[in-house]
């Protein structure tokens, strides 16, 4: 019975600890502070407080991007082209679509699924984005095709809305492959045999590199597990 008692204390510490809003939070300031770098654009970010709050907003410069949509449909300027958000680098949909919870009603039905909420907590899988990019990709997968600059200004990434595919540039493209075959593991996601086989081809290609291990080693800190697809 006490073996009982403390394996329900563990799971419901487990639950409670898959938070995606915590996990921004220790990504934010625990995981990144030294790596304040959007993973598709390479654009530089960093905290500031604006009225009172904290925010993650891009350091300016045409560098690096510029926004695809610079004002709404109202004429205001577009916010999200200029603040950070935490991009699940796999789908939240990839992985939600395996659950029950999500045929009832998507990723709303699934917000008290402790098993979704893991997923969607999974700090492996989450990596920094301008908002308006992590927009534009939506639930797309990627395509293998080198994108075209243009789209975001001199930021090598391309949404093909029309085909529903995102094209990444290439010193990122092992990071995305390493992050896959983790989630597919973990959580028994399966990838299409075409998937997999460019994930493969993905991950010779663009070795890992040393942000990969630090991150990876400082996320098995706090969320206990590492990605054994980064060594």
């Amino acid at each position: 019975m006490k073996k009982f008692i403390i394996l329900l204390l563990v799971s419901i510490v487990s639950v409670y600890a898959a938070n995606f809003s915590k996990s921004k939070k220790v990504l934010l300031k625990q995981i990144y502070p030294d790596h304040q770098i959007t993973f598709y654009c390479g654009n530089p970010y960093e905290i500031t407080r604006v009225g009172g709050k904290e925010k993650s907003l891009i350091i300016e410069d045409s560098k690096y991007y510029s926004p695809r949509k610079p004002f709404t449909k109202s004429g205001k300027e577009n916010e999200r082209a200029k603040r950070i958000e935490w991009e699940h680098v796999m789908p939240a949909e990839n992985f939600g679509r395996h659950l029950s919870c999500w045929k009832e009603g998507g990723r709303k039905a699934c917000k008290k699924d402790p098993i979704f909420n893991e997923m969607e907590a999974d700090m492996h899988n989450l990596v920094p984005a301008i908002g308006e990019v992590n927009g534009d990709r939506s639930n797309y997968r990627y395509g293998a095709d080198i994108p075209k600059v243009g789209q975001y200004g001199q930021c090598r990434f391309e949404v093909d809305f029309k085909a529903k595919r995102a094209y990444s540039k290439e010193d990122i493209r092992g990071d995305i492959a390493r992050i896959y075959f983790y989630m597919s593991d973990k959580y028994n996601i399966n990838l299409s045999k075409q998937e997999r086989r460019m994930m493969v081809v993905w991950d010779k290609q663009d070795p890992i590199d040393e942000w990969e291990r630090i991150k990876n080693k400082r996320v098995e800190k706090f969320q206990g597990n590492a990605n054994p697809y980064i060594k």
